[in-house]
């Protein structure tokens, strides 16, 4: 069995062959599969300093494992060459001239993309002992470096992660050895927390994936990116590997994901709406899109709370965009609305739409049921729009690209149940839509 990590190519490239099976690789001679498709390194790995390569080829056989990298990361001077035959990566690491200080700090700049070490992920293997200098003295936490050292990062295998695994019955919408996408049913949590230290979609991925799982900061577990409310219904993705656990977070950091919502919400946000009149940080696109933009903090009274605040917090934005409108012309009473995340802060479209004054159907934190007025909608509608037991908000849309292909990957999820006989009700009672 081959198993292949990461190649960048260029300047100078070569076709290659597969090295037989039970024999370690040199530099330039293996060939690579990655996804199926055959690429190419160039044919002296050891001795390119710019650009950036690094390859990694695990030959797995009965006896023995051996590992190859090869290559050089992206500051000149850096030089990474190591075999070795035990169940262990090796990562040697030149420093270069005009580059010191901290040791991790200086690690995370020189570090190629392939072994995907985040610096609080070197941060832990320097205080495990993991990273030690050419005499073989071990790193300290707070280590200095400087040009000429050399060290040596020991990648040990992933270990069991602590949480036990549930066998559930989870909606896979894609999978393959990187990412899986769910559909996350209302009601359910996503990571461990005090309150929910079991039943959550970490414990099920742990029972789903099993072996499939490479690891994540060195631990055999799911790789969380984002996440959705516990009663919030629809999609997700998930890292599998440390890898591609980097890239969908660099995605996520730089605002390239793409992902909508649909929710229900008392009022109808538009325009015309007086209560959006003087509100900061709200502007008109195209389409008849609100965009509000609101930095988003813990609530200063209630901790458990988040709100848009004035000063500090962070960075959120949401688009909106009204779909239907249910009840009267002149005052409608609740909205079928589209919502787009720039950025995705916790609780971010629940504490935007509160803030513009069309909290969400249900919702128990950040509206109320509101009254609905006589001859507004049919008295059994009014009463299943007050009484829906959470909020009406679903992860409709995800779209992404593949941490390895590069592939636009675009995913859609059907409202759930509970909000499809809502907004039937809605849709069938006197005066709605309009």
């Amino acid at each position: 069995m081959r198993v292949i990590s990461t190649v960048q190519f260029d300047p100078t490239e070569a076709s290659v062959n597969v090295s037989p099976a039970g024999s370690a690789i040199s530099a330039g001679s293996a060939g690579v599969l990655v996804m199926g498709c055959e690429k190419r390194i160039t044919k002296s790995a050891t001795m390119i300093i710019s650009p950036p390569i690094i390859t990694m080829v695990r030959t797995v056989t009965n006896r023995r494992s051996h590992f190859s990298w090869a290559g050089s990361s992206g500051a000149s001077g850096v030089s990474l060459w190591v075999m070795t035959e035990t169940s262990e990566n090796l990562l040697h690491i030149d420093i270069p001239e005009g580059v010191s200080g901290r040791l991790d700090k200086v690690l995370s700049r020189l570090v190629p993309d392939a072994p995907a070490l985040s610096r609080s992920r070197l941060q832990a293997l320097i205080a495990a002992g993991h990273v030690h200098n050419a005499d073989g003295s071990v790193a300290a936490a707070r280590s200095s470096t400087q040009p000429g050292d050399r060290w040596i990062i020991t990648l040990p295998d992933a270990t069991p992660a602590e949480i036990v695994p549930e066998a559930m019955d989870l909606s896979v919408i894609f999978e393959d050895d990187q990412v899986i996408v769910i559909d996350k049913p209302a009601g359910m949590v996503v990571h461990p927390a005090p309150g929910a230290e079991t039943g959550t979609l970490v414990h099920g991925l742990l029972a789903h994936c099993g072996d499939s799982l490479s690891g994540i900061g060195g631990v055999r577990r799911p790789g969380i990116v984002h996440r959705i409310d516990k009663d919030t219904s629809g999609l997700l993705v998930v890292a599998k590997t440390d890898g591609a656990h980097h890239h969908l977070a660099a995605q996520f950091a730089k605002h390239t994901v793409e992902r909508s919502y649909q929710a229900l919400c008392w009022g109808t946000p538009q325009r015309a709406d007086p209560r959006l009149g003087g509100l900061k940080g709200l502007s008109y696109e195209p389409g008849g899109i609100i965009k509000i933009t609101g930095a988003i903090d813990r609530h200063r009274a209630d901790r458990k709370r988040m709100a848009v605040v004035t000063g500090g917090g962070r960075h959120a934005v949401t688009r909106v965009q009204l779909s239907e409108r249910f009840g009267p012309d002149a005052r409608p009473v609740a909205a079928l609305v589209t919502c787009r995340l720039e950025t995705g802060r916790t609780h971010q479209i629940r504490v935007h739409m509160s803030h513009i004054g069309h909290a969400l159907v249900g919702d128990p934190v950040y509206g109320r049921p509101r009254a609905v007025a006589r001859g507004s909608l049919p008295e059994g509608v009014a009463d299943a729009l007050r009484s829906f037991p959470r909020q009406a908000l679903h992860a409709e849309t995800l779209g992404f690209l593949h941490p390895v292909t590069g592939e636009l990957l675009q995913f859609r999820s059907e409202l759930p149940a509970d909000i499809t006989v809502l907004l039937t009700k809605l849709r069938q009672s006197e005066g709605s839509p309009t």
